[in-house]
């Protein structure tokens, strides 16, 4: 019997979120048949790759409102779920029938809180995006909408308690896991993309530009743009006064400053062309958890990446100065940015797409699910 995925969200690459659940699905759907059940609410469209795989059916949940909903809320938060998980345990995912699949994977926190609440199968897989408990306090309205760290370790210990087991996109969050919950059965299973399906590109030698790609409706992003153009930018400029900054991503704030060097494209159709017209690649992330998308996506374009240790700590195998440039504060970051664009560091790049498509290609993550 095929595996069942059961998701709050459409499955599509638009966030860090959305990647993680499509390279999942991608690479189960090379070991098994696979029957995805998603909410949809905001009209966009399934992944192609998924629509388009013989091997995966998809099943459009269509969230109800009302008193059923408000009572699965209730139900939810008497669980002991986070409000702001708890507003996305729709009764659609509670009614599902998961009796009927081998294996049940709830992708994320919600279709978790979701399945625990039917608990008619015991084959439930956890697929965390994150370890919320380590992360989701440090964002400016954690308390707010994640209660206290106590609550939300408590929610987190209940997910690891009940799934038959628990996929993790770091090692770090292994451990940190089977600390909170010894016996819990837990796997990593890296965040990946799509690396076949991306053609590598050149580093852009007519021109210095920078490129910042991100889903900007994610707090962390929002902070790495401002230290970006706010910090960054002007120790840059005083050493490459032709360098430009080229910020892509959707929910894009408006930028601090008024400088032309900088480029706020917002969301854009066409990654690849961003890439392309790019000398090289940024992940400045502050603050935030697990492994960023984004990062391994940029080391796929075969392009230098100048990386926080925050942001690459978490990536199997990455090693600084050999796949990546790390850099942690202003000065630093713009004098590796300069190095970078200077075409210095043009083995970076090869080297980022040879670690991507060994340890964060769909191709990999089939051989951790297999």
């Amino acid at each position: 019997m095929p595996t069942l995925i059961v998701s709050p969200f459409t499955p599509r690459p638009g966030s860090g979120r959305g990647l993680r659940t499509v390279g999942v699905a991608r690479a189960l759907a090379c070991l098994d048949d696979v029957e995805i059940a998603y909410v949809e609410f905001d009209g966009t469209r399934v992944a192609e790759p998924l629509a388009d795989d013989a091997r995966v059916t998809l099943r459009a949940l269509h969230a109800s409102r009302g008193v059923r909903r408000a009572v699965t809320y209730v139900r939810a938060r008497v669980a002991g779920t986070p409000r702001a998980f708890a507003r996305g345990v729709s009764p659609e995912l509670v009614g599902l029938d998961v009796a009927r699949f081998d294996r049940v994977v709830a992708d994320g926190p919600t279709a978790a809180a979701a399945l625990a609440l039917v608990a008619r199968n015991p084959h439930v897989v956890y697929n965390a995006h994150n370890l919320e408990s380590t992360f989701r306090l440090e964002l400016s309205d954690g308390a707010r909408h994640y209660g206290s760290v106590g609550d939300l370790r408590a929610f987190e210990v209940r997910l690891l308690t009940t799934a038959y087991e628990t996929w993790v996109p770091t090692r770090e969050e292994a451990r940190l896991a089977l600390e909170l919950v010894p016996s819990a059965r837990v796997r990593y299973v890296p965040n990946v993309v799509d690396v076949q399906g991306i053609a590598p590109v050149s580093p852009n030698t007519r021109e210095a530009r920078v490129l910042f790609v991100a889903d900007f409706s994610y707090e962390p992003n929002r902070n790495a743009a401002r230290f970006l153009v706010d910090e960054v930018a002007p120790k840059l400029w005083r050493l490459a006064p032709d360098a430009r900054l080229t910020l892509v991503g959707r929910a894009l704030p408006p930028p601090g400053t008024t400088d032309q060097r900088v480029e706020i494209l917002g969301y854009v159709d066409d990654l690849a062309d961003a890439y392309a017209r790019s000398t090289c690649v940024v992940v400045p992330l502050l603050v935030g958890g697990g492994s960023p998308l984004k990062l391994v996506e940029a080391m796929a374009y075969g392009l230098p990446v100048v990386a926080t240790g925050r942001a690459a700590s978490s990536l199997e195998g990455a090693e600084d100065g050999v796949h990546y440039l790390e850099a942690n504060d202003a000065e630093q970051f713009a004098m590796t940015l300069a190095r970078a664009l200077s075409g210095e560091e043009s083995d970076i790049g090869r080297n980022g797409r040879l670690l991507a498509e060994a340890e964060f290609s769909i191709e990999a993550l089939v051989g951790h699910l297999r």
